[in-house]
This record gives C-alpha cells, sequence and structure tokens, in this order.
C-alpha cells in the first residue's frame, strides 16, 4: 500500500527513514532495529572521528541486519579538521550504496558516489537548493522544515507549504524530514506529495536508541512548545529543547557575542557527555516540535509496525467516506 519511488529507490519495504542523529544516538543497535523493521536506518560519521572508526560500526550494523541502510556525511563546519571523503571511501569500502548529504554542496563528492554506483540523497530547505541538487545528480531530495530538529533554514516556511514547492519544483522523489512522529504525518506527507518521511526526534525516544533513560523519560514528558531557534546570528539555525542553558545562550546571541564565545557552550563533547549520563543541563539537545507527540519509549518495531497498521486504519477511512 505504501510503496513509493523512496522505497524502490533505496530498496525498503516502507517509505520511513530514520534522521542522522548526533552525539552517538545513531547507533548499530537503533540503525539495524530501523532496516529490519522495514525502514532504512542511518549512521551518522560525523559521530566517528575517523573513516576507519566509521568502518568497525558499519561491520557491526551488517552484522545485525541484512537489508539496507545509509550513512549521513553532514558538510557544516566542524570544531576539529574533517576529510569528509574518507568516510564516504570507508562506507562504499564496506558496502554502503546509500548516502545522505547535508549542510553544503555534495558536488566534490558526487563522482565517488556515482562510481560507487550508490544512492545519494541530499538534505535542502528550499525549493532553490532542492534545484539545484537535482542538476548536481542526487537521487532524492530530503526537505528539512521549519518543525524539524536539526538546522532549518531561516526561511520559517512550515511542511503544509514547503513540501509542495518542492515537489512542484523538481522530478525526483522528496522525502518530509521534520514533525512527523506517526501515522496522521506520514499520510499527510504523502497527500502533500512527498514519497516517504524521516523521523529523527522519534526514533531518539525508542528502546534501541543509545541515549540515557533520563533523557528519553525527558523528551515524553516535553510539549511541542518546549523547542526554541537559535545560532541565527552565526548562520547556522538550529532547534534545540529550551532550557535555562539554552536561553542563555540566545541571550549572549542577541547581545552580539562571537562564534569563539560561543563555541565552548555548543561542543559535541558536552553534547554527547549529556546523551551518556542523562545530565542535561549544561548540554545543547536538539529536539523537532514534534517532540510533543512523543508518550512513550517503544521499540522500533512497535513504532513502524504502528505507523503503517494506523496509516493502513486512515486510509481505509478516507475511502469509505468517499
Amino acid at each position: 500500500m505504501f510503496e513509493t519511488r523512496v522505497t524502490r529507490l533505496l530498496g525498503i519495504k516502507y517509505p520511513i527513514i530514520q534522521g542522522a542523529l548526533g552525539g552517538g544516538l545513531a547507533c548499530p543497535e537503533l540503525v539495524a532495529a530501523v532496516s529490519n523493521a522495514g525502514g532504512l536506518g542511518m549512521l551518522t560519521a560525523l559521530n566517528y572521528l575517523t573513516g576507519n572508526e566509521l568502518k568497525e560500526d558499519i561491520k557491526k550494523t551488517k552484522s545485525m541486519t541484512d537489508k539496507p541502510f545509509a550513512v549521513n556525511v553532514t558538510l557544516l563546519p566542524t570544531m576539529r579538521p574533517v576529510n569528509y571523503e574518507e568516510y564516504f571511501t570507508a562506507a562504499i569500502e564496506e558496502g554502503v550504496r546509500i548516502f545522505e548529504t547535508s549542510g553544503r554542496s555534495p558536488e566534490p563528492y558526487m563522482k565517488l558516489v556515482k562510481d560507487a554506483k550508490a544512492k545519494l540523497m541530499h538534505k535542502v530547505g528550499s525549493a532553490r537548493h532542492a534545484k539545484s541538487a537535482e542538476r548536481l545528480g542526487v537521487d532524492a531530495i530530503n526537505v528539512v522544515c521549519f518543525e524539524s530538529a536539526g538546522h532549518p533554514l531561516p526561511d520559517d516556511v512550515a511542511a503544509s507549504v514547503l513540501i509542495p514547492v518542492c515537489v512542484d519544483a523538481v522530478k525526483i522523489p522528496v522525502v518530509l524530514a521534520g514533525g512527523i512522529a506517526d501515522a496522521r504525518g506520514l499520510i499527510a506527507a504523502l497527500a502533500l506529495g512527498a514519497e516517504g518521511i524521516m523521523m529523527g526526534t522519534r526514533f531518539a525516544a525508542t528502546k534501541e536508541c543509545r541515549a540515557h533513560p533520563k533523557l528519553k523519560e525527558w523528551f515524553v514528558e516535553l510539549k511541542e512548545t518546549d523547542t526554541m531557534l537559535f545560532h541565527r546570528t552565526i548562520n547556522n539555525n538550529e532547534r534545540v529543547v529550551r532550557t535555562e542553558y539554552t536561553q542563555k545562550i540566545l541571550e549572549m546571541e542577541e547581545k552580539g557575542a562571537t562564534l569563539e564565545e560561543i563555541l565552548p557552550l555548543i561542543s559535541g563533547e558536552k553534547v554527547r557527555n549529556a546523551y551518556e549520563t542523562g545530565e542535561i543541563k549544561n548540554a545543547v539537545i536538539t529536539a523537532g516540535q514534534v517532540v510533543g507527540l512523543v508518550h512513550d519509549i517503544p521499540s522500533v518495531k512497535q513504532v513502524i509496525d504502528g505507523i503503517i497498521g494506523e496509516a493502513q486504519v486512515i486510509v481505509q477511512h478516507l475511502h469509505k467516506q468517499n
């Protein structure tokens, strides 16, 4: 019932993709669970210091699933030197044939990916960027909407407008990223013209995710109004959970703080420590507005089976109304 160009392109059963979770959350256990349940799991390259470290977790993931999974390579500026090509090469050598890029144009790596006969999805936040990515030869567009965790563009365009605009702008498949946690979101995404959904926040609050139980329980307690956008002043717009700590950083930005003053407060080490210990007072934790729809901590299979089963009921109900 839910076969689309995305499922055919990626060789998956359901049009559900796990987002690129940072801080070590996109662990092999989570990635394999998503793929085994019919979706597409995804390792996050920047969670690893080297390509060899990434290789080890690719091997571990392959030991737990024989289904396709992807590797995300985020091309945003980092606080450490990064050899992006090393990540692509390492993944290709281990047999990965699906990639997602984000942050900047994947043009420097297109030949490497295409020579390996791999598929490339690129994450964008606007129709103009979708068109540019299509011209480069990417296979699908993952559209980050205003509601999403991570780095939406500062255009502040909601999914109900942004997805149809992007779908109309390109011929390749579009995936909606942001604001999805259940069957209603999947059906809405398909109705808007998307051919798949990407979920990050929902998968962060599952049994297989490596996040500390305290953090998962915190996500269950949060409301849809408990996130905020900051980093606009340093051209790195980001949606995070609203806390005293993140509010303090926002106030620093509004008073003209420099990037050098802000960087120590947003280090990946602080985030990773928070995910491991559950102590979130002094760390920036990303989450989408959809956290307001996270009410439990199920297994990945329960999440995906629930979405598909409930989506089928919704479709049947709509048919009956006609």
